[in-house]
């Protein structure tokens, strides 16, 4: 549950950074860029959740480092795109292009080696490694090894929880990222998990050691994702005034479910033909004009033909994050049809906005949804239920509105000013415990 702190007033300028012993930190993103493209590949709610939070503390004095892998020999190695305190540092290790993540633990130590050399010739010392995912969270401990100082990790997406979920073999999480979530568990100072829900899954599935998990959800940027009329909105994406819009916006895999989502429209178009007049829904993730787009995009594009809806359902593709936001509010509503999720980023941004979202009822969706107040909940796999309550909301401007205002209120609690404010409280605890005790334990604490 929220804390009754989170009730005061969270605009980014009204608030103050509390005295903190941090003042530099790495954050590590080794297999993707925060400033990618929402929607690639590899790219989703971590490349979000890292820049925002990178930028909020950049905004309060504090210099982020974050160290990513180079992917692409034209771009700077560093990069000012964080705010006047924050950077995106681009270390090469491997080929300076995009390869598979599997891959990316092939070159692990040039990585550490590079970020080593980089530190050492710009005579920075760190007070924190932040890490994210699990093959950052190995990065780390090397990294702890040369800096000795304390590592706080967030996984944001757990191969335990990946392989309950999946029905495709291809899709599933290796032993060896198992083994290693289990051993970047073991060794990190802090652990955060986003919700209760992946906190327990922390406990039942790896066996971690709870005193050092807190549970800090991911924030959202009010100045960034706030109401903007529709009209306004559409003609910024070039969308006609009078259409109604659907918004899905993530990577194209299966884990995603946009093939329920599909498959909801058909039924829409099949039995309800005329609520979907002037009705189109827009995918935004992965390249649907590639040479040879990946299997999942294939099987979609092929589904859209054989259910007859191509005139309904467009593939825009990835899209900048700074676009994002007219296409939440240029949309009747946000669909997130996941069949896992362990926040959902693209929920709370749509929410902030006034977008109503339909979700599954799984993982931090679960959590991040209110069924009814201010959202909708559908179980996951179940087209049919998905195209009933994408027909409520297409056809009740009421429940709509309702949603919208409740969803708006809802977003506010998670603000990044409140959220930094309970992540730099947590670093001074880890650092302080470390200084006293030599060691990263510190106590179970909820947010």
């Amino acid at each position: 549950m929220m804390n009754d702190k989170m009730t005061h007033e969270n605009h980014p300028s009204m608030t103050q950074t509390p005295h903190s012993p941090i003042r530099r930190i790495a954050m590590l993103s080794v297999h993707t860029c925060p400033l990618a493209m929402l929607g690639g590949k590899k790219t989703g709610g971590m490349n979000v959740y890292v820049r925002d939070y990178s930028l909020e503390l950049s905004r309060r004095g504090i210099q982020v480092d974050v160290f990513t892998r180079s992917q692409d020999d034209c771009v700077p190695q560093v990069v000012h795109d964080l705010g006047e305190n924050g950077r995106v540092i681009h270390i090469v290790a491997g080929p300076q292009k995009p390869i598979p993540v599997a891959q990316v633990g092939d070159y692990l130590d040039e990585f550490v080696q590079g970020v080593l050399t980089f530190a050492r010739n710009a005579g920075i010392e760190y007070d924190v490694i932040h890490s994210h995912y699990w093959l950052s969270g190995l990065l780390a401990e090397k990294l702890r090894d040369a800096w000795h100082i304390p590592i706080v990790h967030m996984f944001h997406t757990l191969g335990h929880m990946k392989n309950r979920i999946t029905d495709d073999p291809s899709q599933r999480a290796p032993q060896s990222r198992i083994d290693g979530e289990k051993h970047v568990m073991d060794i990190a100072d802090r652990l955060i998990a986003a919700t209760p829900a992946e906190e327990a899954q922390f406990q039942w599935l790896y066996r971690a050691d709870m005193s050092k998990v807190i549970t800090i959800p991911p924030g959202v940027d009010l100045e960034r994702f706030h109401p903007i009329p529709g009209d306004v909105a559409k003609e910024a994406v070039g969308i006609p005034i009078q259409d109604k819009n659907i918004v899905f916006a993530g990577r194209i895999e299966p884990l995603k479910g946009i093939d329920t989502l599909l498959r909801a429209m058909a039924l829409i178009q099949k039995c309800r033909p005329e609520a979907v007049k002037g009705v189109c829904v827009a995918i935004i993730g992965g390249d649907p004009w590639a040479d040879d787009p990946d299997d999942e995009m294939k099987r979609l594009q092929a589904m859209r033909q054989e259910l007859d809806i191509h005139n309904l359902v467009t593939f825009l593709g990835a899209k900048d994050q700074n676009v994002l936001p007219n296409y939440y509010a240029a949309a009747e509503m946000v669909i997130m049809p996941s069949h896992y999720e362990s926040f959902g980023m693209v929920a709370l941004e749509a929410m902030a906005m006034g977008t109503p979202v339909i979700a599954s009822e799984v993982g931090g969706l679960a959590f991040l949804i209110k069924d009814g107040v201010n959202g909708f909940h559908v179980p996951t796999r179940d087209p049919e239920a998905l195209a009933e309550r994408i027909h409520t909301l297409l056809m009740d401007e009421n429940c709509r509105a309702q949603l919208s205002r409740q969803a708006r209120e809802h977003a506010r609690q998670y603000a990044w000013p409140i959220i930094a404010d309970r992540m730099l409280q947590m670093y001074a605890e880890v650092l302080g415990k470390k200084e006293r005790n030599g060691n990263g334990n510190g106590r179970h604490e909820n947010f």
